[in-house]
């Protein structure tokens, strides 16, 4: 058996910011003859290609082992997959508007996600197949600055170009590929990168629109798209390389679930205060709405596990540390420093006990361990609002992808811990 060894660097800390270049070219006809012979049976994954919930899930006759290599494969490929869409959503989001500073800073993490994955890949395939990936994986980068720029400038040659680039060039060379190495249906792969394609446009159309609420809705939805790419692509890679575990089981479902909806919760955190303190008002109502909306899907996955009363504990311990946030960036906005030093008050005193006395409960994992994890979520999250406030896009772009990454570390405390506890729960 192979073991999976994530480049990544998730759980490390900081990684540097790359500059922010795009490697488009001039468009040629697609290249797909360095796609990798394949590796893989013809199809491992679910028949719709989507994610499954723990009780749809094929029965594993008892508690399975969530932290294998496959595992592991699949929840970072999830991770990057989504982390790719956040991150292009804010550079849009903030090409659109004129904030160049923040377009850059974006852009620039943006490139530093798409070498993660070709790492990612690379580690298993080799350095040739990562050298592809991360060609191929640039270009509708550059693809989509240029649709931006089309729809920024209401140039509708200049929109359609980047869209017959997108379908035309990369469709086809990125399922070509995807295709050769996991073995997997190239139509069914060209069909779920087309539609990666067309939720980036659609969050790009409604952002240029102001349609705040489409475009929130959009990012959602293609951040959920993503998922059902990795959860494609993971079991083929793991099956086809010989990777310890199993990428599919009800547990690593749970994992892969909890852990997305985490890192969503954060990003839509820092949409939001960045709305705020730019007076954005109506971004910040949708992305608010949003992140609501997130927090009682976060609560109904924990009471589908431990019951209704956990699910409402949940979700008022959840909403009260949104509302805290709220309070923080509200202080920060006015420069009021009381104001601050509460919320930051409400958050260490109220919402850290409550919620690791909670997670305490459910788990059995240590209450001051948990606290510990917690408070460095709260930390975090300060720094990426400190930063907005402060108009250091750099740094608020940098703070916001190592609270993401934070975001992972709790999942990944907290979902074996709840697998192994409730067994009866992942068969």
């Amino acid at each position: 058996m192979r073991t999976w060894k994530p480049t990544s660097m998730l759980l490390v800390g900081l990684l540097a910011l790359a500059a922010c270049t795009s490697n488009t070219g001039t468009p040629t006809e697609p290249d797909t003859s360095s796609a990798p012979e394949s590796m893989a049976p013809e199809s491992t994954a679910p028949e719709s290609m989507a994610p499954m919930s723990p009780g749809e899930s094929m029965d594993m006759g008892g508690s399975a082992d969530i932290t294998s290599d496959a595992a592991n494969l699949r929840t970072d490929l999830n991770y990057l997959l989504g982390e790719h869409l956040i991150l292009a959503a804010k550079a849009t989001g903030a090409a659109l508007d004129g904030r160049t500073d923040q377009f850059e800073a974006y852009g620039g993490l943006l490139n530093t996600n798409g070498t993660d994955l070709g790492g990612a890949i690379g580690s298993v395939y080799g350095p040739e197949a990562e050298d592809e990936w991360n060609r191929i994986w640039s270009a509708p980068n550059g693809f989509f600055v240029d649709y931006t720029t089309g729809v920024a400038t209401d140039d509708m040659a200049v929109q359609d170009q980047a869209v017959s680039d997108l379908t035309e060039i990369y469709v086809v060379e990125f399922s070509a590929f995807l295709a050769g190495a996991t073995g997997l249906p190239e139509d069914a792969i060209a069909g779920l990168v087309t539609d990666h394609v067309l939720d980036t446009k659609a969050i790009v159309d409604a952002q240029a629109a102001g349609d705040w609420e489409g475009a929130y809705e959009a990012i959602r939805a293609g951040y959920a798209h993503m998922q059902m790419i990795g959860d494609a692509l993971a079991p083929a890679i793991a099956e086809g390389n010989e990777i310890d575990g199993e990428a599919i089981n009800a547990g690593v479902d749970f994992r892969v679930a909890l852990n997305q909806l985490l890192q969503e919760h954060l990003f839509l955190a820092s949409f939001a205060t960045d709305a705020a303190l730019g007076a954005r008002d109506d971004e910040f109502a949708a992305a608010g709405s949003t992140l609501n909306t997130n927090g009682t899907d976060l609560g109904a996955a924990v009471g589908s596990v431990f019951g209704p009363e956990a699910e409402d504990e949940w979700n008022r311990i959840w909403s009260a540390h949104n509302g805290f946030f709220v309070d923080y960036t509200t202080g920060v906005a006015t420069d009021d420093m009381a104001v601050q030093d509460q919320a930051v008050d409400d958050l260490m005193t109220i919402y850290v006990p409550e919620f690791s006395a909670f997670l305490a409960g459910a788990t059995g994992l240590p209450e001051d361990a948990l606290a510990e994890g917690i408070s460095e979520h709260v930390n975090t999250t300060i720094a990426i609002i400190d930063a907005q406030g402060a108009g250091d896009a750099a740094a608020a772009a940098d703070a916001d992808r190592t609270a993401g990454m934070h975001m992972r570390m709790l999942g990944d405390t907290l979902a074996p811990a709840i697998v192994d506890g409730q067994p009866e729960s992942f068969q």
